[in-house]
């Protein structure tokens, strides 16, 4: 079943999936439990796009995008803070390490996060992220408490808003 969604050209059902982009039915499927994760573009298990990339201006870092267009299963609240924390944990490894840049994360339909290529594995950051996307929060949860453990806990406020990350000493 095809649905046209004018100028960003026809979407496609695939594999029980939201619809993708024509153009987007080829990348390869990530499953969480997968052992080794690369630079890439890859189709989540939850139907969003996952982008990994080397940060353009930071050397030391990786740019981790999940999209989640026409998946509003993938846009709770909770989901959103979760995302949140997960980010936050990662600027924890940033700020330590004298990075001058906040988590970069953003809510909704598109999250992005930036992580030290030094600090946090890509694999278990991956799954960290997809396990979020399928309800498990175990991944995420044992980064956060890692860095936690680190540079102190991770505050969010009422609605999920930044009061301001500890800062590490």
């Amino acid at each position: 079943m095809s649905e046209d969604r004018g100028a960003a050209g026809p979407y496609v059902a695939y594999d029980g999936l939201p619809a993708l982009h024509g153009s987007e039915i080829k990348l390869p499927l990530i499953h969480p439990y997968t052992v080794t994760v690369e630079a890439g573009r890859y189709i989540t298990p939850g139907g969003g796009r996952l982008t990994i990339r080397k940060a353009e201006t930071r050397a030391a870092h990786l740019r981790i995008t999940l999209d989640h267009l026409n998946c509003p299963l993938q846009l709770t609240a909770e989901k959103n803070t979760e995302f949140k924390r997960l980010a936050f944990a990662s600027e924890g490894y940033c700020v330590h390490a004298g990075c001058r840049h906040h988590a970069a994360f953003s809510s909704g339909v598109l999250r992005c996060f930036e992580v030290r290529t030094d600090a946090i594995p890509l694999t278990p950051f991956v799954r960290a992220v997809l396990g979020i996307e399928l309800g498990d929060l175990a991944p995420a949860s044992r980064i956060v408490k890692e860095a936690e453990a680190r540079f102190g806990p991770i505050r969010l406020g009422e609605d999920g808003a930044e009061e301001g990350q500890a800062e590490a000493g």
